[in-house]
């Protein structure tokens, strides 16, 4: 019972949790309040890859016979990503009310995720610790830089914006490459296979191939929220029906653009790739193929005329902004 209750809590700070949500808030709630959590979710995924590479960290598992490892993992575990995560998308969200309970129900979630990695053995308690703390530090960064850099970043043009983006991901990815390069002679400590292959597990050289993707997805994500930006966003409100609908119409989008890739041999540029084009999919091109589908509307600036002073322009409808299809 414990176990299972350990395992559901876990799930709520996993990518296989964030990702869903967020792209149903993207596509159906709230465009904006959504990109800004998967750009900061972005990042720590990045950081959490680079880190861990720096780190190559064992799980408590693979190297203390006491610890019974629940889960099968095969990465190394310094720092925790679900620990990271949760401070990251949690913490995100109860900074955007005033209601202590919502604070109180988030700390409390972060707490629980934490313990649940102990619990199931794939984490240690510095590991988890180490995992809210960069996901703090890169919240409060994340809050304290957007005032600066978002304007300054819209201000430039957008092919400006998208190199950018190229240019960050690919820095990031440069250290990755850096980390792997030095772990080139480095082997797997034979206690530690043998732990990992008793729970089911198998390991694998240490490749740049999940950086890569981390990186390109980073690219696809900032490249895709500026297409979308300059386009002048649009509009997840709508009918129920409309809303839903979008759902099967994206997931469908980002199912070819995998399959596509595993149509191609693997390498770290495919990875790379694959993961910027999903990255523009959900970001830019299905929103866009929402407005087209009439699923979506795409707000319009409101027209100001100087007519009799009014702000409005002396309409009578109060100056609301129209909206085309």
């Amino acid at each position: 019972m414990l176990t299972a209750f350990m395992d559901a809590v876990s799930h709520l700070g996993g990518a296989g949790f964030f990702i869903p949500l967020l792209l149903a808030a993207y596509w159906c709630a709230d465009p904006r309040l959504a990109a800004r959590a998967t750009v900061i979710l972005s990042f720590g995924s990045v950081l959490n890859t680079v880190l861990k590479l720096a780190f190559h960290a064992p799980r408590p598992y693979w190297t203390d016979p006491t610890v019974t490892g629940r889960e099968s993992r095969v990465s190394f575990g310094m720092p925790s990503g679900h620990a990271q995560n949760s401070m990251v998308v949690w913490g995100f969200l109860a900074t955007r009310t005033r209601r202590r309970y919502l604070w109180a129900a988030a700390v409390a979630l972060i707490v629980l995720i934490g313990a649940s990695r102990v619990y199931l053995g794939v984490h240690s308690p510095g590991q988890v610790l180490a995992g809210w703390g960069v996901g703090l530090v890169l919240l409060v960064a994340a809050l304290g830089l957007e005032p600066m850099v978002v304007p300054w970043w819209t201000r430039r043009p957008l092919a400006v914006q998208v190199l950018l983006a190229l240019a960050v991901s690919l820095l990031f990815l440069g250290a990755a490459w850096g980390l792997t390069h030095s772990l080139q002679d480095w082997r797997w400590p034979p206690s530690w296979a043998r732990a990992i292959a008793a729970e089911g597990g198998r390991t694998r050289p240490i490749t740049v191939n999940e950086a890569a993707a981390a990186t390109g997805g980073l690219f696809g994500i900032l490249a895709g929220l500026s297409v979308v930006a300059a386009r002048g966003w649009f509009d997840a409100g709508g009918e129920a029906w409309r809303r839903l609908a979008r759902l099967p119409v994206g997931v469908l989008g980002a199912l070819v653009i995998a399959a596509l890739g595993l149509a191609c041999p693997d390498h770290p540029l495919r990875s790379f790739a694959v993961q910027a084009l999903l990255g523009l999919w959900v970001t830019a091109g299905a929103p866009e193929v929402f407005v087209r589908l009439r699923l979506a509307r795409r707000p319009v600036p409101r027209h100001v005329r100087d007519d009799g002073g009014r702000p409005d322009g002396g309409r009578a409808d109060g100056g609301r902004a129209e909206l085309r299809q």
